[in-house]
This record gives C-alpha cells, structure tokens and sequence, in this order.
C-alpha cells in the first residue's frame, strides 16, 4: 500500500497499489548527474520484482476494450452522508471518489501484482541501487482549468503531503525522501534516505496525487482541512455537481489531456458517475430495485440469497452476476482496541474469539455464501500455514521473547470452529476457562468482575443496519460467558468521529493488504510508530511485528519478501488482534443490463468505474420500457 486513503464510506474495487523496479532495462549514461551515477536506468515503467509485462510501446492494456465507445452514465451508492470534498484529511466524512480528480506520476495496472507504468511522467530514471529517482513529465500534461502541470507542481504536492498530510503517512514520506530538486520544468528528482532499502521508494513518491500549485495558492486551501469544494487536478472526470450529503456527479472531461495515451485507452468510459447516497441500506436496495441507481456491488448475503426476485430483474432489465476476484480477502475484522487495558491480556481477546460462531452465522445468517478468515493475507499464497518453516524460522528466532511463544510451538492460529448451534457449549467453556485464569471471574450476577471488582463491560460499536444481525447473537454469546456485551449502532458521522479518536472497544474494520507489501504501508496498519495514527485501528505497538515489517522493506528478492510476509502473518495472528469475519473469492454484482466489460476481466479489479461502458441502444431501450 504506498497511499492510504481515509473513510471508509462504502466498499469499492480493491486496488492495486504498484510499487517498484523496472522492466524494459536500459542502462545508458545520463549527463549532469551526480558524481558516481554512471549508470542510469531509464524505462517507461518500474515493478518490484522480474519484468514488466508491457513493453514501451504498448497498445493498450491487454484487458480493457480499446474501442470502448465514450458516453452514457454509471451511478452506484453510497452509504450515510458526506461533508466534505477532501479526501486527504482526518476532518470530515469525504464524499465517495473524491479522489477521482488527482492523477499520479505512475498509474498501475490490474493484471500485475506491483507493476507502474508512466502516466503523468513519460518515462523515469534511477540508478540499480534505487538512490534517486527522476520523473520526466508529459509536456502535454494539463490541469482541468487547462493550466500546465509541470515539476514545481509536483514538487508543492510532495511538500503538502510531507508537512499537512496524514500523520501516519507523512511519517513514511519524510523517512523516505531526503531532498527534491526540480531539473527544469520538465524534470523532477527526489534522492531517498539509504538507511533502509530503497526498493520502494520511486513508487511511493510516483503514487502521490498532484495538485495545481496555483490553485492552492490562488485560494488559500490547505489539504488537512473539510471544504466542499475539491482541488483541481488533471484527471479524465470533474465535478459536475453536488446535493450535499445526498448526491455527487462527477463529469467526464472532454478536454481532458491524456485520452491519446495507451494506459488510457478503453477507460474512463462513462460521460457521468453518479453516487446518490442512502442513510438505510434497505432504502438502498428498494432504490435500485426502482431504478435509482444502475450498479449495485452486492455486499449483505441475505439480499444476495433472497431479495433478487423483483420486478425489474424478472423483466431482464438487472442483471445478476458473479466474477471471480483474484485479490487478498481484505482482513475485514471485529478489531479489539487495545489501548483498553480489559484486552491486554491475550487470554482475554482469545475468549472473546472463541464467541463467534461464523458456521452457524454462514449457516443461517449468510446462506452459505462465505468463507471463513483466517489470514491477513487470505485468498492469496503468502497466508502463514502450519509450524514455521525453517526460512521463517531464521527471521522469528531473533524476535523470542518480543512475540508470541506460540509461535514456535503451534501451527499458525486458525478461528476457532463452531457448532451448529448458535451458542457453541465446547468453546463457551474453553472461553469461561481462558476468562478465569485472566483473572475475570463471575459474581453472583452471573457478569465477571476483575480483582478490582470492575465489571467486564464491552461495547461493539457499529453504524450498518446490516450488521445488527450478526453482532447481536455475538452479544447474547459473550453475555452467556459473564461479559456484559452491548451493541450500540450509530450514524455514520457519529461512526467517524468515534474511530478517528479511538473512542471504542471493538469494531468493525478491514486491514487492505497487497500481494507485494511495502514497509511503509504496513507500518501504518501495524508499526508502533502509528499507534495512535489514522490506520492502526487495533493499536497494536509490538517490537517484534515492526521487526519483521522492517525485513519485509529489506526483501531483495520475492522469495525473501514472502517469507516475511507469511512470518509476519503468523505473528499478528499469534498476537490475537482481531476476530476474523468472512470473504468471498468473487464479486456478486446486479446492474441494469445496458452496461458492457471485456469477455475476460483481470484478476486483481473487477473494473466497473474504469475499463466498463455502456451501451447506448440498451439503455434508450431501457429507458423507453419504464426501467429507471
């Protein structure tokens, strides 16, 4: 993850973050470096590990449909309210895609794990030790308002993410980059700190979003602040308009700049993206039952097994469909905040574990329709299984005493099994044991009370309608082993400004893991330097964990990179920092049947805001029978 975004609003493709080393090698001198840079290689995109797939003169990607015909509109929904335009700040809840403005200097691609390739920067260079990077840009790059985009711009986004961006992630920023010199108006260098490897760092610079130095100037914004109105950028959409806390348009830019470039070729297809927002998830549905929105990626299983019998799908108007999804399951999580001193004791979280029971839930509540969590990397081959492997073992050996013993001793912990029954007997005596020796008796009352006579007293904090039904048979079980469980649903808003100041027990949450992760980004999730930062929901500070994150930025090769991967996976499950939930390996999708994909769709992004399009003889079809 070289760029971490905040609110979580509603659930969009998982993306691909792209981070580093370079593909089509061409080793050439470069004049007026510095002394010692005899060798320079020079490409038009960077991969961490092997060869890019596409070469440097490329058609287009090889999973999108070139001749996409331009037009129509996409709308999807979103959940609760938004008060802000601002994606890049802790204030306020921001708007669905409110990013979409803001191109970067590498874009990845959907059909590779950790590839880049030039968007705004026509080709970069760099030395084989990855000291420096320099960005060429495209001299035809402009800003919506038509403005040129040229190296002061990108210098002042650095700048305004280095000293007013997220603290978790301004902190990686400044660790990585020592100074930026811009070349010519053309040309941009950073040169990185050495201290670490530096393995990722041209993509993390390459995946910052780029402002228009002249706005910001122009109207004295800052990034850390809530406003309604965005910064311009250079990218294909726009603002179209706004109904605030209701509905936001975004417009496809006729003049944008980069329709010529094969990156872009056969994206971008929509003229409008519409985002109409619902505070209840069943007014969500029946809206697109109605016709309200046109795209819908269903989330609650109970609608997937059960609410697809209406009009407008017997009619052939929705389509029901599934696509297979080739990306890591997410770590979606119950998430115990430890800060609280009732979860510092391991036991303690471990019985808590013990009181969900996922087959009954997936029996009953789900249809059958999930896979049980076990992994941070789930759905994916650098998931931790069995006892250590002897690899492993050379990076956890070091950490004893700094890590779970268990690690040693088991294989990789796996959520607890269940009955059918709701109420698990076996496992609520297994948890009612691990409570007593944590010290958490029961009383009279039947509720456990710590030494202190202190009651056991846990909140699961949530705002999803949807949720209720799960987390309360949770409750009723945790209340039968003498903790006195409550469950408070809330706004959104309330929500957001409850999670940001750490103000909860436990809620729901997802860890976005990639399948070639950065030290960076893993540091924000997990690393003791961002306990208190925006990403670390679980508070988690363990020197052994940021150990094995500094050996995961070290990797030379990916064999290295993902024993590291799987050992750090191992201990995070050890440490006990979640009750896992559930994925599917698909995408359960409805729309109305006017929009199109390619016959084959990447692995690692269902694509439907990008690589999609409409038919436009369908949708005036649609439009005449009375569809929406």
């Amino acid at each position: 993850m070289l760029f971490s975004l905040p609110g979580r609003i509603m659930q969009l493709p998982r993306q691909i973050r792209v981070m580093a080393l370079v593909a089509t090698i061409g080793l050439v001198g470069v004049q007026g470096m510095a002394e010692g840079d005899d060798e320079v290689i020079r490409s038009h995109g960077i991969s961490t590990f092997g060869n890019l797939k596409y070469p440097a003169d490329f058609a287009h990607l090889a999973y999108v449909n070139p001749e996409a015909p331009k037009g129509g509109e996409i709308a999807i929904w979103g959940f609760g309210t938004f008060d802000s335009m601002n994606p890049f700040s802790r204030n306020g809840r921001a708007g669905a895609l409110s990013s979409i403005f803001f191109e970067t200097l590498l874009s990845g691609t959907a059909d590779e794990v950790s590839a880049s390739y030039g968007l705004l920067a026509e080709s970069l260079e760099y030395p084989p030790d990855r000291a420096w990077v320099i960005f060429n840009l495209r001299p035809e790059a402009r800003f919506s308002d038509g403005s040129e985009l040229r190296a002061e711009d990108v210098l002042f986004s650095y700048e305004k993410f280095r000293d007013e961006g997220l603290t978790s992630f301004r902190g990686e920023l400044v660790k990585a980059v020592k100074t930026v010199e811009i070349l010519d108006p053309l040309r941009i260098r950073f040169d990185f700190d050495q201290s670490a490897s530096t393995r990722n760092y041209p993509s993390l610079v390459g995946g910052i979003p780029i402002f228009s130095k002249a706005w910001f100037e122009d109207t004295g914004a800052t990034l850390d602040e809530s406003r309604m109105t965005p910064a311009i950028g250079s990218s294909p959409y726009i603002l179209d308009s706004i109904e605030a806390g209701r509905r936001i348009i975004y417009r496809r830019n006729p003049d944008y700049w980069g329709w010529h470039l094969p990156i872009n070729r056969g994206t971008n297809n929509f003229d409008h993206i519409r985002v109409e927002y619902f505070a209840d998830t069943s007014a969500a549905f029946e809206a697109f039952k109605g016709g309200a929105y046109t795209f819908r990626n269903e989330n609650f299983s109970l609608q997937w097994a059960t609410g697809y019998d209406f009009p407008a799908l017997n009619k052939g108007w929705v389509v029901k469909k599934e696509f297979s999804d080739g990306t890591p399951a997410g770590g979606q999580c119950f998430v115990f905040n430890l800060r609280r001193d009732k979860f510092r004791d391991p036991r303690v979280r471990e019985a808590i574990s013990l009181m969900f029971n996922f087959e009954w839930s997936n029996e009953t509540l789900f249809y059958g329709l999930y896979e049980r969590i076990h992994s941070f990397w789930e759905n994916s081959d650098l998931a931790a299984t069995g006892m250590p492997s002897a690899a492993e073992l050379e990076l956890l050996e070091p950490l004893r005493g700094l890590i779970p013993d268990s690690v040693f001793s088991e294989a990789a912990v796996t959520a607890p099994v269940s009955g059918t029954r709701k109420l698990d007997r076996a496992n609520l005596r297994e948890a009612s044991r691990l409570l007593d020796e944590a010290g958490w008796l029961i009383g009279d009352d039947g509720i456990r009370r710590n030494s202190n006579g202190e009651k056991f007293v846990l909140e699961f904090l949530g705002s999803s309608p949807s949720f209720d039904r799960i987390i309360n048979p949770f409750v009723e079980n945790l209340r039968a082993a003498g903790i006195d469980a409550t469950y408070t649903r809330i706004d959104p808003a309330q929500f957001t400004n409850r999670e940001r100041s750490r103000d909860f027990d436990i809620i729901t949450t997802s860890f976005p893991v990639s399948l070639e992760p950065s030290g960076g980004g893993l540091r924000q999730m997990f690393g003791s330097e961002h306990v208190d930062g925006v990403f670390n929901d679980s508070g988690i500070a363990s020197e052994g964990v940021d150990r094995l994150i500094d050996h995961i930025q070290e990797a030379d090769t990916i064999e290295e990179l993902q024993t590291a991967v799987r050992a750090l996976d191992r201990v995070l499950r050890a440490e006990r920092i979640w009750v896992p939930q559930w994925f599917k390996a698909i995408h359960t999708v409805a729309y109305y049947d006017m929009f199109e994909h390619p016959e084959k769709l990447p692995p690692y992004s269902l694509g439907h805001l990008s690589f999609w399009w409409v038919d436009p003889d369908r949708a005036r079809q649609l439009e005449d029978e009375g569809a929406f």
